[in-house]
């Protein structure tokens, strides 16, 4: 079982070789296991690495299977594991380097892969039956045509034939190779005579070609058939154009003849239409698209991981490593992608359980496992999912809430909704961003659940009259109302829970549509609670079902993730993934009672603060959160703000930059704002880290501009206002406003950053840090987030902290001071995650199964603070943090050292009565009182807000 995790995001960037010199910096930080990012062969250039084209090769960017070796000898060395992060939902298509996508396009449903994919081969448009519809074109396909974009390629070693479209390749069938082939061509008449004997065996080739079984043969002797005579064909005309130059001429000129006739009398159109494919203009994807996707992401296609020949295929390598010991936990990517999660997770353990000979009576996982999964707040992960937990957003947003003062609501709201001019209800923005990407992006999905409704309908005679029209619209409104991601039925049995979400979100579509038909909205109810079956056979009511489940999610991700939280920025630290803006922070007590259900339910889960998903960094959300505790001098900056730099917006009022923008920008601002004064090179970095992440969020937001239909004037409006405002020549009064404002609420966002990084690395479950997060990161969306780290910095910056805490009689106090002081560099963020983990380290049974206890405080500024104890048998550990601190800071000079002389903690009497706090090393004393005993740790919190107190259990 992890202490700790580290997440590496590996790419050419960053290789295993690097990696291998760290990782002695890694176990000097206090960390167990490196938890690597998809590091099997992706497409080339992957900056992240789930664009997986084979499962079964490490990606030769990041490294050789020799690096791979090393980095795993050297992870051995220091008795550190590893954890990698693997993609069972989907594959990169498109391109040329995905053969098992490349045998589909050349062989259709003939090919052995072809139920590898999740493409639906008969779909209601009859010309897309038993064909796959691919949307790569930048244009209309007869547009593409007529301006002859489309090359007719031959592999003269291979004797193969392939269409190109700039990168991407499309193999071409090999049974209509007769039409590139021509043998009854002018040209070859007048080179060869009759009875040639290269014309008679190209003849011979030529027919042999033709008679291959057709692309749709499924029955198994036909495709294998197809599948070993198409090559040995191949290798015959490879072998016939190696010997004769003349047969190389003549392909070549038949290959150049399919560029002369453009449009859709040439020859490329004609031999194009006998495909298994259907070039398309992307924009067509969302109302056509025939095959499932990650998302809206048209080059990545979903897979059949149900299958047992998909899961054996795509499993093996990874399998292999957790046999040979080379890597000990998993991280499994989308896990709302799979058809069937819970029977998936099963499998895998079973799977594993019998590679490593191990005895899964308790149905535990064998291995780490853990799954990405966003659980609502108020939402419970079933705990019939055989795996650890999560990967920990839930957690990242408890302990963001802890930070967020809720009597502030009321007031931002006002703020907000008097800076942008209107009322914004984020409810409402869901639903209607949720409508809109199914209608859509997501448009063809929906389609092909509405017609599979429609087929059971037309079984019963009570049902048979509602129309496909009907039955499109009430899908698409209980999906736009559903408030989770996805339900997970897969038998007869509905959980209570999923129950409970199909009744609400029913209930609430029949709300919204007033005079509709309600008895479709029964109709569906009945099929999702597989309560049709009557009517209708249950398995064909649940391949329904669990087809619905699979199209929820995605739906929510967008609407939710990638669109209403890009729209509702009344506070953006709440606009996180998994996060909901409509739960105004977390009380104390609302963390203590998720920190203890977790120690219950999922006591290794995966705790995170940042990730590579992270729409802004823990560090960033933390300095923003100090918004809610001044919301009325915010109202006041942003007045101000706004006055200073109307004169930045451009005149074009196409290109002005919208008021809910312009609001998103400020906090941005002031999440990021850089801690040291930035040379012009640095300046000019930050700036376009800026307007790469606005036009991302812009886009996302989908209301000014959009990845579909990018507005240029708009994004250039935004560009030039955010260049403006970071020009000293141009907004020297806004720049030095702002500063000021910045300088006053900067300490409190980097102490909250520091005590959500304890919290972190002592709340029930397993810690990861996201590279790089052992110091201040000021990140924002992807691909800000996964910049290189300065490993090298970094591992200079931990020894120097080392040495000077191990000097002979070092004085804490003092270097915490010092620390303090130069708040700045990060230091002090270092010094509080080295020396917790490795405490950690020290008590590992303490973390892994130690109890939670709650802990009362007492004194004038109690309310800023939180506690809570962890114990086992032989330790008891009390951690302290501040909250909600900036009045405190203000009234203080900068140091709230005097508001701390009379706290106390209450606890209880068979707590130890010495203590040590781990960063101060304070050594302090607990007084009875009756029923409890008081510990004041005012003389530790003088010295640093923070405390871990180690006790050892029965010393009193």
């Amino acid at each position: 079982m992890p202490v700790s995790t580290y997440r590496l995001q590996f790419n050419k960037q960053f290789t295993f070789a690097e990696a291998t010199q760290f990782v002695s910096y890694l176990h000097q930080l206090g960390i167990s296991h490196c938890y690597a990012s998809p590091y099997l062969k992706a497409r080339p250039g992957s900056n992240h690495g789930y664009d997986i084209v084979d499962h079964n090769q490490l990606n030769p960017e990041i490294g050789s299977e020799a690096d791979f070796e090393a980095l795993i000898a050297e992870l051995r060395q220091y008795g550190m594991g590893l954890i990698t992060d693997i993609v069972p939902n989907h594959m990169a298509i498109m391109g040329s380097d995905n053969i098992w996508w490349l045998d589909v396009l050349e062989n259709g449903q003939a090919s052995y892969y072809a139920s590898f994919f999740d493409i639906d081969w008969q779909p209601v448009k009859k010309t897309l039956q038993h064909k796959i519809l691919l949307p790569v074109l930048g244009s209309h396909y007869g547009n593409i045509l007529e301006q002859q974009e489309l090359t007719l390629s031959f592999d003269v070693e291979q004797g193969e034939f392939s269409i190109y479209y700039y990168q991407h390749r499309f193999p071409v069938d090999p049974q209509t190779y007769p039409l590139i082939l021509s043998s009854q061509h002018e040209w070859l008449s007048n080179e060869f005579a009759a009875d040639d004997p290269v014309f008679l065996e190209y003849q011979s080739i030529e027919n042999s070609f033709s008679k291959l079984p057709l692309r749709t043969e499924t029955k198994e002797e036909k495709t294998e058939e197809r599948k070993r005579d198409k090559e040995v064909f191949k290798k015959h005309l490879a072998r016939l154009c190696a010997d004769n130059p003349a047969i190389i001429r003549f392909i070549s000129f038949r290959t150049a003849e399919f560029k002369r006739v453009a449009g859709e009398n040439g020859q490329m159109h004609a031999l194009l239409e006998q495909q298994v494919y259907r070039l398309a203009y992307w924009r067509v994807a969302g109302d056509e698209i025939n095959y499932r996707r990650f998302f809206d992401i048209n080059d990545l296609a979903g897979l059949r991981i149900d299958d047992e020949k998909v899961f054996e295929a795509t499993h093996r390598f990874i399998l292999s490593l957790i046999e040979q010991g080379k890597t000990q936990g998993l991280r499994i990517d989308h896990a709302d992608g799979l058809y069937d999660p819970v029977a998936y997770y099963q499998r895998l353990n079973q799977k594993i359980t019998a590679l490593l000979n191990l005895n899964d009576d308790q149905g535990l996982p064998p291995i780490y496992i853990v799954a990405e999964k966003i659980v609502a707040n108020y939402e419970y992960l079933s705990s019939n999912w055989p795996i650890h937990g999560t990967t920990g957003y839930e957690f990242a947003n408890i302990v963001n809430g802890v930070f967020i003062d809720g009597v502030a609501e009321k007031p931002l709201l006002h703020c907000y909704t008097r800076f942008i001019g209107h009322w914004q209800d984020f409810e409402e923005l869901v639903y209607l961003a949720k409508k809109h990407v199914m209608n859509t992006a997501l448009a063809s999905e929906l389609n092909v659940l509405a017609n599979q409704l429609t087929r059971i309908a037309d079984v019963s005679s009570k049902t048979r009259d509602y129309t496909l029209n009907a039955l499109r619209n009430a899908l698409l409104e209980v999906v736009a109302c559903f408030p989770v991601y996805r339900t997970y039925i897969n038998s007869q049995t509905v959980s209570k829970e999923d129950s409970q979400y199909i009744n609400w979100a029913v209930t609430q579509a029949m709300h919204r549509v007033g005079s509709a038909d309600k008895n479709v909205f029964s109709f569906i109810r009945d099929i999702l609670l597989l309560d049709h079956g009557k009517v209708v056979p249950v398995k064909d009511l649940l391949k329904f079902v669990m087809k619905f489940q699979q199209y929820t999610a995605p739906v929510m991700a967008k609407g939710h993730e990638d669109t209403a939280l890009y729209q509702y920025n009344r506070l953006i630290s709440l606009n996180e993934v998994g996060g909901d803006p409509r739960r105004f922070g977390y009380s104390v007590n609302a963390f203590h009672h998720f920190n203890q259900e977790r120690l219950k339910k999922w006591p290794h889960t995966l705790l995170c603060l940042s990730t590579h998903d992270s729409k802004h960094s823990a560090d960033v959300r933390a300095r923003i959160n100090v918004l809610s505790e001044i919301p009325a001098q915010w109202a006041d900056a942003i007045r101000r703000w706004r006055q200073m730099n109307k004169p930045q917006k451009t005149k074009n009022k196409r290109a002005v930059i919208a008021r809910n923008d312009e609001y998103l920008l400020y906090q941005v601002l002031i999440g990021t704002w850089p801690l040291k004064n930035l040379d012009d090179s640095a300046r000019s970095e930050y700036r376009q880290r800026l307007q790469n992440y606005m036009i991302k969020a812009v886009r996302e937001a989908k209301v000014h501009t959009s990845w579909l239909d990018p507005s240029e004037d708009y994004e250039q409006g935004v560009m030039l206002f955010i260049e403006h405002c970071l020009d000293n020549n141009i907004s020297q009064r806004f720049l030095q406003d702002f500063c000021e404002f910045e300088a006053r609420i900067r300490k409190p966002g980097l102490y909250n950053a520091l005590a959500q990084t304890l919290l972190h690395l002592t709340a029930p479950g397993v810690p990861d840090i996201y590279q790089g997060h052992e110091l201040w990161q000021f990140t924002l969306v992807d691909p800000d987030n996964r910049r290189p780290i300065d490993f090298n910095e970094n591992s200079r910056l931990l020894i120097a902290l080392d040495t000077a805490l191990a000097l002979p009689g070092c004085n804490r106090a003092r270097l915490i001071e010092s620390l303090l002081h130069n708040m700045d560099n990060g230091l002090i963020k270092l010094f509080v995650v080295l020396q917790t983990l490795r405490f950690r380290h020290q008590y590992p049974a303490l973390f892994k199964s130690g109890d939670y206890l709650k802990i009362n405080i007492h004194g004038t500024a109690s309310d800023h603070l939180l506690a809570f104890a962890r114990k086992d048998r032989e330790q008891f550990v009390i951690i302290v943090v501040p909250r909600l601190i900036t009045q405190l800071l203000n009234n203080q000079c900068g140091e709230p050292s005097s508001v701390w002389e009379d706290i106390w903690l209450e606890l209880p009497n068979q707590a130890p009565s010495l203590y040590l706090e781990l960063f101060s090393q304070t050594r302090l004393a607990t007084e009875p009182a009756g029923d409890y005993v008081q510990f004041f740790i005012g003389d530790s919190l003088k010295i640093f807000n923070l405390g871990l107190f180690s006790g050892t259990a029965g010393d009193n």
